[in-house]
């Protein structure tokens, strides 16, 4: 256990005490005594309130079950399951229609659509190649992904493959052709880019000189008039950037020597202290903290070899250009960053009370990550993160409008303890859990103020809609859960509560993580969905997605998207949708269900579930890509996990599993997990040592415990069964 520094009734771990006072504090102009003397005001004050809240979440789900139980073996009536979902306030009545009125929003949250990452802020490599992840090279995302095809000599070699890299030039200039088309002629045919009288001339191969359809487009340039390093565009509010370079190897096949299209790619970035993470005590928590403080402050590096050599990763400068007017332009080289703190359940021994209680973490969070934030806005950095002077947190796993109003009040507490504007922090409310979908508008109501941030999290909200309607039957197949009627009227409420709510042009609405990195050639396919669903964010794996999902945002106008669908709103009854939402997704003819259909159902949730499991508690590892039962690696993380152990403790309560069954799978799957991890020098195997491996142990714990656990979460027992291995290396 960490040893403690008593700071006005409080226990402050000493890592966690040596870091705000040696490193954090200086330079914010927050006094010692005075920021200790805050945090136990706070913590007197919220705590409290914030048990309160956790017991009403414990309340609210026995009532339900109490209700399904009672009418087990009848007809399920929806509107008689709606009406006592309000007689119990779990449902609550929408007040007036109402128009957010967040201020001194950064325009990659308000006004510009794009990609956003999320990376586990405990990996300091992680958080700076998220924040590195601006901008991007279209030509080495679509040369090192299945975007390009292979066939016909195409394939990825170890050295340089010339076929498919015109392949690669030739896709970039169709997509320039797309969203900057040329007069005449096509991108491919130019043989030179050249400045004149602030406007772009283009040659072709003919000769003929040509320019741009919209003149409007071309903003910057680098280098020479006449013989430029980059040429700048901006199309939807996004930079694109022709990059000439006639020594570097590419462009030597290129008639005007492009040596690459640089996109402005993840435009904002959630550091993540929550999902993604395995931080279970006061060292790890101080370790999540100084990687914010690197943030903050703009020196965070990290060393690393890479090809036998050595590297070290540091935030990137901004980017200058000559604008049209000859006077220098200057862009952000790095995210908008965001920190998601972590929601109302969870504890940590980072602070005990005087009676060796846990604080929450979320409150923890809240006072540490905005005092962390103070260097940002007191221009101690040499970066700029919020050029409005704002700090973005992002909270997690609310339940309803009165969560939402516990943060507002306590970000207001925090803000009031730091001398800092009312309203200073921009919330995020992350729309996953089914209290909070219901009462969307809500929600935001109780943040108004505030609210820079919408997302649906389809992972963590379908564990949540398995739990709560745990004793109604079983549930449907995991596979299938995305075609069921409550998921399609989630994701489209969000949108459309959103926009009536004043978020266009204010404020950010998000769709969730595209799940398997290695398949990009799908996510082009599939992912313009969201943006043509007027949202303006969404999620994806890694800086080299964020740059092939921008292209989307190049094609589709968000802003001119919401701007048609708010016009629909209003000329129709958008009211139908919640007894869609709120219409469980229970098995039909589960009778249908074959022996082996029920097994395949529990060995894929049972390897993926292991799979996430062992490096959570074996190494500490929040999120990273699992290969699943068909060896596709997918990025997991808790909401994941959540799915996977709440769906096998439904089936194993309404009796389509037996424990016995259960056990047997985890023991074989186990065994396919290991081999799967087989080339991993510190991987700990779990077979056939069962009884002694901690890890499988926890995995046990996640479903025979699963159904008691508060909304299904798994964080409880993951730290309980971490600490416990880190009690024992």
């Amino acid at each position: 256990m960490n040893k403690h520094v008593i700071k006005h009734g409080y226990k402050v771990a000493e890592s966690l005490y040596n870091l705000v006072e040696h490193e954090v504090l200086p330079g914010t102009g927050i006094d010692s005594e005075g920021f200790w003397q805050t945090l136990a005001y706070i913590f007197d004050e919220f705590i409290p309130k914030n048990q309160a809240l956790l017991v009403t979440r414990e309340h609210m789900q026995a009532k339900i079950d109490a209700w399904h139980l009672d009418h087990k073996n009848q007809p399920f009536e929806q509107q008689k399951y709606q009406q006592f979902l309000s007689d119990i306030g779990y449902l609550i009545e929408e007040q007036d229609d109402f128009s957010i009125s967040t201020s001194y929003v950064d325009e990659e949250v308000a006004t510009v659509a794009g990609p956003q990452l999320v990376v586990p802020l405990m990996n300091a490599r992680f958080a700076l190649n998220a924040a590195n992840a601006r901008w991007g090279s279209l030509y080495d995302a679509l040369y090192g992904t299945d975007v390009i095809g292979e066939d016909n000599g195409a394939g990825v070699t170890k050295n340089y493959n010339a076929i498919r890299g015109a392949r690669v030039q030739a896709y970039a200039r169709r997509f320039l052709d797309d969203v900057i088309p040329l007069t005449q002629g096509s991108h491919i045919e130019v043989t030179s880019y050249q400045v004149a009288n602030g406007k772009l001339v283009v040659t072709l191969q003919n000769g003929e000189q040509v320019s741009l359809v919209n003149q409007e487009k071309f903003v910057a340039f680098k280098g020479d008039k006449q013989n430029p390093s980059a040429i700048l565009f901006k199309n939807n509010g996004l930079h694109i950037e022709i990059k000439i370079d006639p020594s570097m190897p590419v462009a030597k096949t290129d008639p005007a020597s492009v040596a690459d299209i640089i996109l402005e790619s993840a435009l904002s970035t959630i550091q993540d202290c929550e999902d993604s993470i395995a931080a279970v005590d006061g060292e790890d928590k101080t370790a999540v903290y100084r990687n914010w403080l690197g943030l903050m402050k703009g020196d965070l590096k990290e060393t690393l070899k890479k090809n036998g050599a050595t590297i070290t990763r540091e935030l990137n400068g901004d980017r200058t250009y000559t604008g049209l007017d000859e006077q220098e332009l200057t862009l952000p080289g790095r995210s908008l960053l965001f920190v998601r703190n972590v929601g109302h359940l969870m504890t940590n021994d980072a602070v005990l009370t005087v009676d060796n209680e846990e604080v929450p973490e979320g409150i923890l969070d809240g006072l540490i990550t905005t005092l962390i934030s103070l260097h940002d806005l007191k221009g101690n950095s040499k970066y700029k993160n919020s050029r409005q002077g704002s700090i973005y947190i992002v909270k997690p796993k609310m339940h309803g409008p009165e969560e939402v109003a516990f943060s507002n009040e306590l970000f207001t507490r925090i803000e009031a303890g730091l001398g800092l504007a009312t309203n200073t922090i921009k919330m995020g409310i992350m729309d996953e859990e089914r209290r909070t979908s219901v009462n969307l508008k809500e929600c935001i109501r109780a943040a108004k103020n505030r609210l820079a941030f919408i997302n649906t999290g389809f992972l963590d909200r379908t564990g949540d809609e398995i739990h709560t309607s745990m004793q109604a039957g079983p549930m449907a197949r995991k596979e299938l859960m995305k075609n069921e009627k409550w998921i399609s009227a989630y994701e489209n409420r969000n949108v459309r509560i959103g926009l009536q709510t004043g978020l266009k042009g204010k404020a950010q609405i998000g769709k969730g993580m595209w799940a398997i990195p290695d398949e990009m050639s799908a996510m082009l396919s599939t992912k313009i969905a969201h943006p043509q669903s007027g949202a303006n964010c969404a999620w994806v794996p890694s800086p080299t997605a964020a740059t092939l999902h921008v292209l989307h945002y190049h094609k589709v106008n968000v802003a001119d998207i919401q701007g048609a669908m708010l016009e629909q709103f209003s000329e129709s009854n958008n009211d139908d949708d919640l007894s869609d939402l709120l219409t469980i997704p229970l098995l039909q003819n589960q009778e249908a269900l074959s022996v082996e259909d029920i097994q395949n159902e529990l060995d894929n949730n049972v390897q993926g579930l292991l799979g996430y499991v062992v490096r959570w508690i074996d190494h500490g590892t929040g999120c990273s890509k699992v290969p699943d039962i068909n060896n596709v690696g997918r990025m997991e993380d808790r909401a994941t996990l959540r799915i996977s152990s709440q769906h096998i403790c439904n089936w194993l309560h309404h009796g389509l599993l037996s424990k016995e069954q259960v056990m047997e799978s985890l023991k074989r799957m186990a065994a396919v997990v290991d081999l799967q991890n087989i080339t991993d020098a510190a991987y700990i195997p779990m077979a056939p040592n069962f009884d002694s491996n901690i890890a499988f142990n926890a995995a046990m714990d996640l479903i025979f415990k699963g159904k008691e656990q508060p909304s299904g979460y798994t964080e409880p027992l993951l730290h309980q069964r971490r600490i416990e291995l880190k009690a024992v290396n």
